[in-house]
């Protein structure tokens, strides 16, 4: 993959087109990019490795750039395994390079590679505000904390005004993919970064201060024009605000009943001139539903009863809106069953500790197949949602 950054700044990362699930739970039908970028200079700097699954691969892209010169530094941004689980073979085989990294850093890369030996005589303990001066490029390290693993730094190059933003901007799909950016950076940041939105806002305001004109993450494409897009972006997702008015309408149902009621409340959104999206949580992706609830405003929780609580499938969504931070939204709730309706009970439970969240009646209420008064309710809900 040829990827342009400078004359002096080349990029050395692998397209993944055969992993199937990132991070054993992500769908990423168009792969995924481990970006990795390596710094020509008098001092030659790699700015992180690569996933185990493209080793051979990365090593064979920096033996191209080196042309037979060896690397003096190796900067570590972010020690998860798919952006430094190169690190033991890359010190294999250059094994004079000062690895570069902080205090947090360190302990965790001693956690994945036991024989400390092998990085412990040639490292540079780094923190805020240091800089490594490399000839006619100099770095200077910003730590970034729970963005979103604690050892996390992101790197400035004041010569290019280049940001090498760890996993900060980055997306899922292969650099080859001609796709837009914003649907994949979203499932990707709201998924992986979410719960972190205050740390995001704490590098958002460090960024503010350096003049970047490109950012280049460790997945997904190099950022080079109308940066305030992405930053605004970011600033949007990382303080919890909607990107638009609208509606989720999200559907849990066993036989297809609770579905039909929903489908029944999406056409009459629509057909009021509401932005409404449908989202059947149990066959859509649970990543683009967590993505598409954090994008409207409002949201509506269609649920079957199940053995007296809330059927898995929606129980499981709402926890996974839990632990990404959920908060600021209007929600409604639609419950169906047959002799003991439950769920909007129990949806509620888990919804009312979010930070945040304003429930929209009428609660609507269904007894095994919508009738003429659960459509009436979902009239009144319509209005109210408007």
């Amino acid at each position: 993959m040829s990827v342009t950054i400078s004359d002096s700044i080349k990029y050395i990362g692998c397209d993944d087109k055969s992993i199937d699930l990132f991070e054993s739970q992500y769908p990423v039908p168009n792969g995924v990019s481990y970006n990795s970028y390596v710094i020509m200079d008098d001092k030659i700097a790699v700015m992180d490795t690569a996933d185990p699954r493209v080793t051979e691969e990365w090593l064979a892209n920096l033996d191209r750039e080196l042309a037979g010169r060896k690397p003096d530094y190796l900067v570590v941004s972010h020690m998860e395994p798919d952006h430094a689980g190169s690190i033991r073979a890359f010190l294999e085989k250059y094994p004079n390079t000062t690895v570069v990294g902080n205090a947090k850093t360190f302990t965790m890369l001693g956690q994945f590679i036991h024989e400390t030996d092998i990085f412990d005589n040639n490292k540079m303990l780094v923190a805020e505000g240091d800089k490594l001066n490399l000839g006619s490029h100099e770095l200077t390290f910003v730590m970034a904390p729970m963005v979103h693993w604690p050892e996390v730094m992101v790197e400035y190059e004041s010569t290019g005004k280049i940001l090498f933003s760890a996993d900060g901007f980055g997306k899922f799909g292969a650099l080859d993919v001609d796709e837009p950016w914003i649907d994949e950076a979203r499932r990707y940041y709201l998924n992986i970064v979410g719960k972190y939105g205050a740390s995001v806002q704490g590098l958002l305001k460090k960024a503010a201060a350096l003049d970047i004109q490109t950012i280049c993450p460790l997945h997904g494409p190099i950022l080079t024009e109308n940066l305030d897009y992405y930053i605004n972006l970011y600033d949007t997702w990382s303080s919890y605000k909607p990107e638009d008015e609208g509606v989720l309408v999200v559907s849990a149902s066993i036989h297809g009943n609770t579905k039909a009621a929903a489908w029944c409340l999406y056409e009459k959104l629509i057909a009021a001139g509401v932005k409404t999206q449908f989202i059947d949580i149990c066959r859509d992706s649970m990543s683009e539903a967590v993505a598409r609830a954090f994008y409207f405003d409002k949201m509506v929780c269609c649920a079957a009863t199940y053995d007296g609580g809330l059927f898995p499938p929606m129980q499981d969504f709402l926890h996974h809106l839990t632990a990404k931070a959920y908060q600021n939204r209007k929600v409604a709730l639609v419950e169906n069953g047959t002799w003991a309706p439950q769920a909007a009970k129990c949806m509620r439970a888990i919804l009312e500790p979010m930070k945040n969240i304003e429930f929209v009646d009428p609660v609507v209420s269904i007894k095994s197949t919508l009738n003429s008064d659960s459509a009436a309710q979902l009239d009144e809900l319509v209005a109210a949602l408007k």
